[in-house]
């Protein structure tokens, strides 16, 4: 099968594109089972299949538990997590994503493309069942920090169809699982999810390789959130002041109400494993950092595609991936860019 695949790329194809390539077929069933129901299954308002409520089952979740969803530009993947029968979020499924636009590091402006980092707490009301995109929810860009910050921007989506000018692109089959999921949690009396969008998996070794990137800063304190998730698998609490994200704290006097100002007495304890975990983790950084030497700069390219979409881009083109993957047919936003995706491949 990787044989014929590979036969069947175009005389031209770059050496280093085809080894990007080469991983598809192992990746490809990660995408089948998206691409495989057909786009004539799609309904009005996606409901929760048989199929994704067996594998809840199978999972010790409930279609009604709550859900949490996780996003990574670098890998373009996307997961969603539910509470299972422990009482704790575990990872019901990770879905390639089809297309995000501009590069690593958090949006500040209108009109830049770049796609947001950061946590975000997406209601019923942010679901949009009528999406020029099939369906969508609005991430609430920009949030309390943010918006405090100064950075403008609005309607920056996860939608279906594989065109981005700043959001999360999915194909309509996976957008529209992913909204009955949420959607269910919502109805089932989560008044909110969150989503937690980063840069890359935040492993010591990644933060070692982008050390010198000037987001660095930013980025340290999204791993504090990412840690507490992957230690305890409870959803942090976020809270922002002093210009950025706290976790799990409680505030003297409630939540701040100046995400600027310096932030207010806490009145909680931290825990104390958790607190040598996070430790544990800065120390791996130190570690991995004077082994590794940091990523050179990397020309702007305009965001990224996962592998196993990019190998269809390249196979069949973008009119006809863009017809298997979108019921109106939207066009592949920025083809070429997609295939030269920089980050593909990286850990």
């Amino acid at each position: 099968m990787l044989t014929t695949f590979l036969s069947s790329l175009p005389a031209l194809t770059k050496p280093s594109v085809v080894r990007k390539a080469v991983g598809v077929v192992a990746v490809s069933a990660l995408l089948s089972g998206c691409v495989g129901m057909g786009l004539d299954d799609l309904a009005s308002v996606p409901q929760l299949s048989r199929k994704v409520t067996t594998e809840m089952s199978k999972k010790g979740m409930k279609p009604e538990s709550p859900v949490l969803v996780r996003i990574f530009k670098q890998e373009s993947e996307l997961e969603v997590w539910k509470v299972d029968k422990s009482g704790t979020y575990a990872l019901f499924k990770t879905y390639p994503m089809c297309r995000w636009s501009g590069k690593l590091g958090p949006k500040k402006k209108s009109g830049d493309r770049q796609a947001p980092e950061g946590f975000y707490h997406v209601n019923a009301g942010m679901l949009n069942p009528k999406s020029q995109y099939y369906v969508s929810f609005n991430l609430g860009y920009p949030n309390r920090l943010e918006s405090a910050l100064g950075y403008t921007g609005e309607a920056l989506m996860v939608h279906g169809a594989c065109s981005s000018s700043g959001c999360y692109a999915m194909t309509d089959q996976q957008v529209g699982e992913i909204y009955a999921i949420v959607q269910k949690a919502l109805a089932g009396g989560q008044r909110s999810f969150q989503v937690q969008a980063y840069p890359f998996r935040m492993t010591a070794e990644n933060m070692a390789k982008y050390r010198d990137d000037p987001n660095m800063p930013f980025w340290r304190t999204l791993k504090e959130g990412y840690d507490s998730f992957a230690f305890t698998r409870r959803q942090p609490k976020v809270s922002v002041c002093g210009g950025r994200y706290v976790f799990n704290t409680e505030f003297s006097g409630g939540e701040p109400r100046d995400p600027l100002a310096a932030c207010p007495p806490a009145m909680s304890t931290p825990d104390a494993a958790l607190m040598a975990k996070l430790e544990a983790e800065r120390q791996k950084i130190e570690v991995a950092s004077s082994n590794i030497s940091p990523v050179s700069t990397l020309a702007y390219v305009d965001g990224g595609m996962h592998p196993s979409f990019r190998a269809i881009l390249l196979k069949q083109g973008p009119k006809t991936m863009a017809a298997k993957i979108s019921a109106t047919k939207y066009p592949i936003s920025r083809p070429e860019a997609a295939l030269a995706d920089p980050y593909t491949g990286a850990q």
